[in-house]
């Protein structure tokens, strides 16, 4: 990290960190790169689309290999008792073989499972974009925070710089017994408030650093040089189309839908548990260690197996009843999110709206301020005005160009908060 030496205090250097230069666009890539929720989400996606291959390989033939060896007491043994093993009559051999499995068929439960796990999976990665897009939004926030922080703090500098003016002024002239004591001290008074404007606005400017250090993945405190963003041109899109938009475009919109389907396809596959599962089997290898009376050097044997359930004490119920349940559940919570995002997309616009509006208030009021302050100034220096009437202007104009000051950044907030609820963030 690179350093600057502020000054020099009793003989030793007072240095501090270069500030590092950042624009809008390398900080959204380095969010991107470094946040952790990002790479929680892709990380989760990536486990979603395993479940899918877990599930394929349902239909899918299983090859095992088995080998068995087995010892007995006496030529002729046989378990009396226990049921460890399957056979009761026990010969002594040694058999290698494979045995080989396939679903023929279990009426379409395993194929809606996998169309489940697709559907999941496939909500896992809108769930990765829309934690992008917040996080991208996030990053735009704190990048507008920080240059609104930053022009509050030169404006607080400014203000101050113009009231110590004032107050050497008025302090010459108390001197001379031509102001007031009254007078110098609410000079004094009004260059103290300055002094904490400026400190409050260094403050906030700090704060406005660790909340973007954070966004970028940064655990160091670090002070950044900010490039300016061109304002966005006017909003002139209906609301209404807006809103189409946000319900066709929107990533945590479509992850719901997905969750949706999902569990609807979940719960077909639960209903099919009350269907029969028909699977074949085979089995075949050598003994080259056997009872040539029992066993020959060979063996192999294939079969249907048709699995029916009768009774299972309402489980399978339960189970399909549980999913369908849930499935409504997740259509209701599609309408509840899109009824919340046409609700966030029409606020955003109002808001987005006055704060253009804003742009030229501020600026109007800031020029009134001005000038109100110019002839308040005038008229105090002729004495024909009190301290009050200055320092009263003062303070509007000092709220009148913070206010303006801040209303392009508010404007520009707005804009990018706009641009997420239409999913328009890139």
């Amino acid at each position: 990290m690179k350093y600057f030496c502020l000054a020099f205090i009793v003989g030793v250097a007072v240095c501090a960190a270069e500030p590092q230069p950042l624009t809008l666009p390398a900080a959204r890539a380095i969010a991107l790169r470094n946040h952790p929720r990002i790479s929680q989400a892709e990380l989760e996606a990536l486990a979603a689309k395993q479940v899918v291959r877990e599930l394929r390989a349902g239909f899918l033939p299983t090859l095992t290999f088995d080998s068995t060896a087995v010892g007995t007491g006496s030529d002729n043994t046989r378990i009396a008792a226990g049921r460890g093993l399957s056979n009761s009559a026990i010969y002594e051999r040694n058999a290698e073989g494979l045995t080989l499995t396939q679903l023929i068929t279990d009426f379409g439960r395993t194929q809606h499972l996998l169309n489940s796990s697709r559907l999941q999976s496939r909500a896992q990665e809108e769930n990765s974009q829309a934690i992008r897009v917040a996080i991208l939004l996030q990053v735009d926030v704190a990048y507008f925070a920080a240059l609104k922080a930053q022009s509050v703090l030169a404006v607080a500098r400014q203000t101050l710089d113009t009231r110590k003016l004032i107050l050497d002024q008025v302090t010459v002239l108390a001197e001379n017994k031509l102001k007031s004591d009254l007078d110098l001290s609410f000079a004094k008074v009004a260059y103290e408030e300055g002094q904490l404007l400026v400190a409050k606005a260094a403050t906030d400017l700090k704060e406005a650093f660790t909340g973007l250090a954070t966004l970028l993945g940064d655990r160091e405190l670090r002070t950044y040089q900010l490039g300016e963003e061109p304002p966005p041109v006017p909003l002139a899109t209906d609301p209404e189309e807006m809103i189409m938009a946000a319900l066709a475009k929107r990533p945590d919109l479509a992850r719901f839908r997905l969750e949706h389907e999902a569990s609807v396809q979940y719960a077909k596959a639960q209903q099919a548990l009350n269907y029969p599962t028909v699977s074949a089997f085979g089995s075949g290898g050598f003994i080259p260690v056997r009872d040539d009376a029992h066993f020959s050097d060979r063996y192999a044997a294939a079969g249907v197996n048709l699995s029916l359930p009768i009774f299972d004490g309402g489980l399978n119920s339960a189970k399909r009843s549980e999913a369908e349940y849930r499935a409504q559940a997740n259509a209701a919570t599609v309408r509840d999110a899109e009824n919340t995002a046409i609700n966030d997309v029409r606020t955003a616009s109002l808001n987005t709206n006055y704060a253009f509006e804003r742009l030229d208030l501020t600026k109007k009021l800031f020029e009134n301020a001005s000038q109100a302050f110019d002839l308040a100034q005038a008229r105090y220096k002729v004495g024909s005005s009190s301290i009050v009437e200055l320092s009263q202007s003062q303070l509007a104009k000092t709220t009148a160009e913070i206010a303006h000051t801040g209303a392009k950044y508010d404007y520009q907030i707005q804009r990018a908060i706009l641009n997420f609820e239409i999913g328009a963030t890139q």
